[in-house]
């Protein structure tokens, strides 16, 4: 892998380092941009393959959250942070003051980092990890509640997602409400079931597919969703399908599949390449694209640097409605793609910045 030519394909930006003998830490943090202000973003941990898979990750993710803070409107570029996984962890062999060194050591490389980089929870880590990093840096969000947090993010995701879901009804299909409106959603994990809730309570019917059936067997539960078989929710005829499972949902085998009008979930990275924008465009299919439907919980977390207000945190969320419906008219003129739309209107926010 060649890494400056992966950041200057990127526009980075910082790549840093870190490593800790004694806890077992290996980190990557990218600063994509700090052109509007410190990058923030999550913190996942996994294993991965190779150190270039955990680079080509950490260097991607960041720079959708450049997108994702730009396009929100927030005082902030776009980082990300990947924990490489020591071996063992998730094994009782790995326990939990193994587990607590390893994040104060991410903690303290946070720390050294002066500010430029604010982290919080993304895949694999919890508001237990945000409170242990915490502890020695204050360059952390999404901690708990009784800390002055704001706690898990992913309803404000979903609150989001919602807003935006329903900016997109009014577009393409000139309803004010979800009453009746078929969504279909892939996963129903941790964003999805509380989206599911939040378009049931607006009158919203549900088709649900997911790799764990608990979880989807919960959702009819709790709302009446019917449940599809996983390779078939592409499949089902509906007003929005919705992805909120992995990224790359969109691609050349599903795209083709889809009998829908409108497309706008809670999961990233949801285009396989940019030339699904265009198919999705070219089948008469709405597309709210992923970093700005999806930007509630980056909002919510966000507003703990600025002392933690839940009702200014939920009142920047619903506007997501309007960034979602500007972006699809601003489409609609220029005959162009959402995501290539929605890419501008970053652009065009960080140009104003400077450098």
């Amino acid at each position: 892998m060649e890494i400056f030519d992966t950041l200057s394909h990127l526009g980075y930006g910082e790549l840093h380092f870190g490593r800790d003998e004694q806890s077992g830490l290996r980190t990557i943090v990218a600063l994509h941009s700090t052109r509007l202000g410190p990058a923030i973003g999550g913190s996942r941990i996994r294993a991965y393959a190779t150190e270039a898979e955990a680079i080509d990750d950490v260097t991607r993710l960041a720079q959708a959250m450049t997108y994702k803070a730009a396009v929100a409107r927030l005082p902030h570029g776009g980082g990300k942070a990947v924990l490489i996984a020591p071996p063992g962890l998730g094994t009782p062999a790995f326990g939990a003051d193994k587990r607590t060194a390893l994040f104060r050591a991410f903690g303290r490389f946070v720390e050294e980092l002066a500010g430029h980089y604010i982290t919080a929870e993304d895949s694999g880590t919890s508001i237990e990890d945000m409170d242990v990093i915490r502890g020695v840096t204050k360059n952390v969000t999404g901690v708990d509640p009784s800390r002055g947090g704001s706690g898990d993010p992913s309803p404000f995701t979903a609150l989001g997602v919602r807003r935006g879901i329903e900016a997109c009804v009014k577009f393409a299909l000139g309803r004010d409400s979800l009453e009746g409106i078929h969504v279909a959603l892939q996963g129903v994990g941790h964003v999805g079931y509380h989206l599911c809730r939040e378009l049931h309570n607006e009158g919203a019917k549900l088709t649900v597919a997911d790799v764990d059936p608990l979880k989807a067997e919960r959702a009819h539960r709790e709302f009446g969703a019917a449940v599809a078989p996983l390779d078939d929710i592409f499949a089902v005829a509906c007003d929005v399908f919705a992805p909120c499972a992995l990224g790359s949902a969109l691609n050349r085998e599903t795209v083709p599949r889809l009998r829908c009008r409108i497309v706008a979930g809670a999961a990233n990275n949801q285009l396989a390449e940019p030339a699904m924008g265009m198919a999705l465009m070219d089948r008469g299919i709405l597309y709210a694209p992923d970093y700005a439907i999806n930007a509630g919980g980056l909002v919510n977390v966000a507003q703990e640097i600025l002392g933690y207000d839940a009702e200014k945190a939920r009142a920047r969320t619903l506007k997501i409605h309007d960034t979602i419906f500007e972006i699809a008219e601003r489409a609609r003129r220029a005959m162009t793609p959402t995501d290539i739309i929605a890419n501008k209107m970053v652009e065009e926010r960080l140009s104003r910045a400077g450098r």
